[in-house]
């Protein structure tokens, strides 16, 4: 054979073998979970109506006590992928229908029970600010001249404060804080319009998808009725508020009304009761245990916080409130991420009925509170389900986990 031809025939043979017989090699790809653009918001599946009567599971809380989940009546409130409360509080079943209270004047604020200088200021549309609690927020202003405070936990044990401001007026509000899923409630509840600062993007969608979105008013969204200070702190305790701007944009949007009566009240405190001349809230000792301690002088219950006598700045007086007002509530925690720590919202369930105590005058009474349906008034009810009377004055509501242990003395 031909030199030539025989070497062709070597070489072609050789590929051949190689292109039938031999592997060929690569460099695998690794797989990967894809990251998703953004991530989803977890939103809720409203649960059934709560009965007015539950047995408590305890979960827990980062930093805190236990609190409970619902187990009656097939109810859950257990946070899925499903669809949206937005604000929609469920109509609770089984719970007593409001109780008629007395009437009071046309002068006299709602709220406290206490007549105001000039009945016209009762007009005006009552505001909800929200208002932190952190221990670099302390003190605080306008505590003092709100006619009730609502206190609730927060997250890490760390408390906030939606304080209604009606028959006062408060030269300056704040720090300004963050709303929480509690703040879908309250300013339904009290007929108010709602100051705050801003809040995590799940919970700033169900305000906005609310039926009192209308009456929102946000530092984030530009709303000219907040101001900041240089108090010497970090920047999210320098944003504050007055009653006086509050109420000049409100007129201008054409806020007002007066709110309806939910509350009785009475100089004379209701026969029986057991000794309260000291109350123990144990939210964290870390950073919000809070005591009350009655003064016989006052007739009100002065507070501390951390065992440190609680100011307020605008004063320089220790808060004091007439009325203490214990609300035990279901507490669940949420999917909602709160902050870079991963700490989960609570929602804090003030609908249906629970127990609850009253502590004025420097006794305690045991009583239900009452919220029928998400457009009914929230009562307080004694054992024989009749008005349980405030005295007049300024109220601060605690409210606080199902297992909580409340010490009052």
């Amino acid at each position: 054979m031909d030199r030539k031809v025989f070497v062709f025939v070597l070489l072609m043979t050789g590929a051949l073998l190689a292109g039938c017989g031999g592997s060929p090699k690569f460099t695998p790809t690794p797989t990967r979970t894809p990251v998703p653009s953004a991530t989803p918001t977890p939103t809720f599946t409203p649960s059934p109506p709560p009965t007015a009567t539950f047995t408590p599971t305890p979960t827990s809380i980062p930093g805190r006590s236990p609190v409970g989940t619902p187990v009656a009546s097939g109810a859950t409130a257990t946070p899925s992928s499903g669809g949206s409360t937005q604000g929609k509080t469920p109509s609770p079943a089984g719970t007593p229908r409001p109780v008629p209270v007395p009437t009071l004047g046309n002068n006299v604020d709602v709220f406290t029970g206490l007549p105001v200088p000039d009945p016209a200021r009762l007009d005006r549309m009552p505001v909800a600010v929200k208002i932190e609690n952190a221990p670099a927020a302390r003190p605080q202003y306008g505590l003092n001249e709100a006619d009730v405070v609502f206190e609730h936990l927060a997250e890490g044990g760390i408390t906030r404060f939606t304080a209604i401001f009606y028959g006062k007026d408060a030269s300056r509000i704040g720090p300004v804080r963050s709303a929480r899923l509690i703040d879908l409630e309250i300013p339904v509840i009290m007929h108010a319009f709602f100051a705050y600062s801003g809040a995590s993007p799940p919970v700033t969608r169900k305000i906005k998808n609310s039926d009192f979105a209308k009456y929102t008013l946000s530092d984030w969204f530009g709303d000219p009725v907040f101001y900041r200070i240089n108090n010497g702190k970090a920047r999210e305790h320098t944003l504050f508020t007055d009653t006086k701007i509050l109420w000049n944009y409100a007129k201008k949007k054409g806020w007002k009304g007066r709110p309806p009566q939910m509350w009785a009240f009475s100089q004379t405190p209701p026969p029986g009761g057991k000794p309260a001349e000291t109350i123990f809230i144990p939210y964290s000792k870390q950073y919000s245990d809070v005591t009350y301690r009655y003064s016989p002088g006052l007739g009100k219950y002065l507070r501390w916080i951390l065992g440190v006598k609680h100011i307020d700045a605008l004063t320089g007086k220790q808060i004091a409130a007439s009325n203490v007002a214990i609300l035990y509530v279901n507490h669940v925690k949420t999917l909602i991420v709160e902050d870079a720590l991963g700490s989960r919202s609570i929602e804090i369930q003030l609908w249906g009925s629970g127990k609850m105590t009253l502590c004025r005058d420097g006794k305690a009474y045991s009583g239900m509170w009452v919220r029928a349906a998400r457009h009914s008034p929230l009562q307080f009810l004694n054992p024989a389900g009749q008005p349980l009377p405030l005295k007049p004055g300024n109220t601060w509501i605690e409210l606080v986990p199902l297992d909580m242990e409340v010490t009052i003395k």
